[in-house]
């Protein structure tokens, strides 16, 4: 399938796929003219990779779970390596998480202080 297709399937943009390709997460064949080439497979691992990133995952991080892109990576046995980077990526979230909160809690006070009333 062209890159076009591909984008379409997976609900993504012909950039990104060409930057996971950059990145060394997907590989595609060129045709006689030059077009890029998946093979159905792409697919599913354009899907995983969308996954590991809308759950918070860097393009780097998902490097470590190249070994099960390729079929159901919520089903498949983690490496070490994967667990260890899902793991890192929670505490970062969690630590983002916690100062987000105490920068809401100081502006929360501030306007009590104001006397506006906060939910």
């Amino acid at each position: 399938m062209r890159i076009g297709e591909l984008a379409e399937a997976t609900g993504t943009t012909p950039r990104a796929l060409r930057h996971y390709e950059q990145q060394g997460l997907i590989t595609s064949a060129r045709t006689a003219n030059g077009y890029r080439a998946y093979d159905t497979g792409a697919a599913v691992r354009v899907r995983n990779i969308r996954r590991l990133l809308e759950a918070g995952l860097t393009l780097d991080d998902v490097r470590a779970f190249l070994p099960c892109l390729d079929g159901d990576v919520t089903v498949g046995p983690a490496s070490a390596r994967a667990l260890e980077v899902a793991r890192d990526r929670l505490a970062v979230l969690d630590a983002r998480i916690s100062a987000q909160t105490a920068v809401r809690e100081r502006l929360a006070a501030a306007l009590r202080k104001a006397g506006d009333a906060v939910p």
